[in-house]
C-alpha cells in the first residue's frame, strides 16, 4: 500500500521496536528500505503512548535530512497471537461474552511494566480494573502511563474486574 501526496506518502509496515522511555522507535516498511523513525509525539497524536514490537502499522512518512520519519499514524494492528487466550483467567470465558463487553472510557491508575500489571478506573464506576501486560501487547501496546486515558473492554474474572482489550480512548466514543 503506497499513497503519495506532496512530500508525504502512506506506507504499511511493522514495528521493529519502540521504547516509550527513549521516546522513539523504528518501523520496517513492507516494501523494504531503511528503518523509519517513529517518535512518541506522532504516536501520542494517534492516542497511544506506546506500541507493541511486531505490531502492523499504516503510517504517513516524509523524507527529512535525517532520514525517513513517520508524521502520522493511521492504523495499528496488534501483533498476531497464537490463538490462545491472553491469560489463563479467560480460558473459561466464551469469546462472545468478551466480544459483547462494551468498550468504555477509562484512565490508568498505575501500571508497572516490570511487574507486568497495573490497574485502571472506568469513568463513573468505583471498582478498579486489572490490566495485564499480555492484554496490552495483544491490543498493540507495550506500556501505559499513570493518568493515561484509554478505552477498555472488561469482564468479571476469577479475581475481579479484568481488562480483555485496550484501545485508544477515542474508540470508546466511537463505539457509543
Amino acid at each position: 500500500m503506497e499513497q503519495q501526496t506532496d512530500n508525504q506518502r502512506r506506507i504499511r509496515g511493522r514495528v521493529k521496536w519502540f521504547d516509550p522511555l527513549k521516546g522513539f522507535g523504528f518501523v520496517i516498511a513492507d516494501e523494504g528500505g531503511p528503518d523509519i523513525l517513529l517518535h512518541s509525539n506522532v504516536l501520542r497524536n494517534f492516542g497511544q503512548s506506546s506500541i507493541a514490537d511486531g505490531a502492523q502499522v499504516v503510517i504517513d512518512v516524509q523524507e527529512t535530512a535525517r532520514g525517513i520519519q513517520a508524521v502520522a499514524v493511521v492504523e495499528v494492528v496488534p501483533p498476531e497471537g497464537d490463538g490462545s487466550p491472553p491469560l489463563a483467567d479467560f480460558e473459561e470465558v466464551a469469546p462472545e461474552v468478551i466480544a459483547a463487553a462494551p468498550l468504555e472510557p477509562a484512565r490508568v491508575k498505575w501500571f508497572d511494566k516490570a511487574k507486568g500489571f497495573g490497574f485502571a478506573n472506568v469513568f463513573g464506576k468505583p471498582e478498579d480494573v486489572f490490566l495485564h501486560v499480555e492484554v496490552l501487547r495483544r491490543s498493540g501496546l507495550a506500556d501505559v502511563q499513570s493518568g493515561e486515558a484509554l478505552a477498555l473492554r472488561s469482564i468479571e474474572g476469577k479475581r475481579g474486574r479484568m481488562a480483555v482489550e485496550v484501545a485508544p480512548w477515542e474508540s470508546a466514543l466511537r463505539s457509543s
